[in-house]
Order: structure tokens, then C-alpha cells, then sequence
């Protein structure tokens, strides 16, 4: 932007506004850009929100989308009068809105880069997302007849298999709570009757884990239960043996997808706001 009066004779007038208009049209493409990572992000999040507690999560891709659409709908003007600065009658009506649109432009440029900076400060909000989530969903997974919970044990089972992980922090959070169904409990089973008993709130808590823990790449057959009686399995010891079902938690796992997710978009934001403030 000119602070001083510069003086272009026509022919380098027409070249600059020339310039200027495909410029502006390669902004136009960025918006589009910006607008789609902003969708992109928004659609990964909503696909696991099943597991995500109700916060401000869809803040950083509400942001990218409502920038995107901006993006688009500036610089498609900015193109128009760039191409209509090359016609002197034409450029006149535009005079009067050169300013009012050089203001937009910087506080639009502005939001592009709070918008990148939001990519890397999501992640705290997401990590206590995730966890309440979590924790929710593991403790719910046994209520395979509840209407509203009923389909917990799907997506936790399909989480894990397809994110390589267990539990929330660890697969010991399934010691913590009952996550076999009631309905497959033999009540007339004494050690199941002990066990019951032994616990304050009367859960059925197990030191095992649900299937979907099972490393399918582990040579031995998977231990899920009795995890912690070396004398349950043959030649085993829980402390010093690496154990056949994934040791990274959900919540981990999940949160440095959505970290490299946001961290690509990120800078993608930058370049983009970089070539902003260029045009």
C-alpha cells in the first residue's frame, strides 16, 4: 500500500491492475482453500464427537469457514475493481470505496492469521474434551439396552481397533468400571456372586479388557483377561512381558491425530495469510 502519491502512466497502470486481478483471483482460490480445511476439520470432529464432550471445540473450524466465504467474497470485489481500474470512467465510481475496502481487507487479513494461530491453541480444549468424553463413553459401554448409549460399545470397540489403543489413559481404566453387561453375568455363578460382593457399589469389575484391546500382530493369543495372575497363563509374567493389547491410550491417540490435522492447517493458514498480506 502507497503512503506517498505515486504517478503510473496508463500503460503501467493497466499492467499493475492486470496483476493485481490475478492476484486476487489466486486469493480467491485461497479463500476456497481455507473454507474446505475449515469443512475438513469440522466433519473429523463431528464424526468422533460421540466421544467429546459438548464444548467450544467447533470454534477453530466455524472460524476458517466464516474467513474462507469472506475470503472469497473480497477478493472477488478486489479482482472486479482491479479490472476496472484499467477504464478510467469505470474506476471513478469505485473511488469511494477504496478505503472503506483497503479496512476490510486488513481486518480480513487479520482474522486469517488469529484463524491460524487457533489451530495451535485448540489443542487444550480438545484434550479435556476428549477425556470427559472418554470417560463417559468407557463407562457407559456395558449398556448395550439403554436407548442413547445403546451404540457406545460400537464406536469404542471401532475406535480402538482402528486408532491402535485402549482405554482413556490406559488399559487399566477398564479395571476401574463394569463394562460386561449385566445380561451376560451367570448369577448363579459363585465366584461372580464374590465378586460382586467385594465391590462397595456392587460392579463386576474385572482385571480384563474388551477384545477390541487385542493386537491382532502379537504372535501369542491375546490376553484379555486376568491380565495381572501371572499363574492364569502359561509362562507369563505381566510385569516384564509386553503384553498383546495396545498400551497407548484413546485420548492420546486421538489427540495427536487431531494435533497433526491442525498443525497442517495451521500452516496452511500462514502461506495463506503470507500471500495476503503480499497482495
Amino acid at each position: 500500500m502507497a503512503v506517498l502519491k505515486v504517478k503510473f502512466t496508463k500503460t503501467k497502470r493497466d499492467k499493475l491492475a492486470q496483476i493485481l486481478w490475478i492476484l486476487n483471483w489466486v486469493s480467491v482460490v485461497s479463500g476456497i482453500i481455507l473454507f474446505s480445511l475449515g469443512l475438513f476439520l469440522k466433519i473429523e470432529i463431528k464424526k468422533r464427537n460421540e466421544v467429546m464432550a459438548k464444548g467450544d471445540i467447533n470454534s477453530v473450524p466455524n472460524m476458517l469457514i466464516s474467513v474462507g466465504v469472506i475470503a472469497c467474497i473480497i477478493n472477488f470485489l478486489g479482482g472486479k475493481i482491479c479490472y476496472d481500474c484499467s477504464d478510467a470512467n469505470k474506476f471513478s465510481r469505485w473511488k469511494l470505496v477504496m478505503l472503506p475496502y483497503i479496512v476490510c481487507t486488513f481486518c480480513f487479513t487479520f482474522c486469517i492469521l488469529v484463524g491460524a494461530l487457533m489451530c495451535y491453541t485448540m489443542r487444550n480444549e480438545l484434550e479435556e474434551s476428549l477425556y470427559l468424553g472418554l470417560r463417559d463413553a468407557i463407562k457407559f459401554y456395558k449398556d448395550t439396552d439403554i436407548p442413547g448409549r445403546c451404540f457406545l460399545k460400537k464406536t469404542v470397540d471401532l475406535l480402538q481397533i482402528g486408532f491402535r489403543c485402549c482405554g482413556n489413559n490406559g488399559f487399566r481404566d477398564w479395571f476401574e468400571i463394569q463394562w460386561v453387561s449385566p445380561r451376560y453375568l451367570n448369577m448363579a455363578s459363585k465366584e461372580v456372586l464374590d465378586r460382586l460382593k467385594s465391590n462397595v457399589d456392587g460392579k463386576f469389575l474385572v482385571d480384563g479388557v474388551p477384545f477390541s484391546c487385542c493386537n491382532p500382530s502379537s504372535p501369542r493369543p491375546c490376553i484379555q483377561y486376568q491380565l495381572t495372575n501371572n499363574s492364569a497363563h502359561y509362562n507369563y509374567d505381566f510385569l516384564t512381558e509386553e503384553l498383546n493389547i495396545w498400551m497407548k491410550g484413546c485420548r492420546e491417540a486421538l489427540l495427536d491425530y487431531y494435533t497433526g490435522i491442525m498443525r497442517s492447517i495451521g500452516i496452511a493458514a500462514l502461506l495463506i495469510w503470507l500471500f495476503e498480506v503480499s497482495v
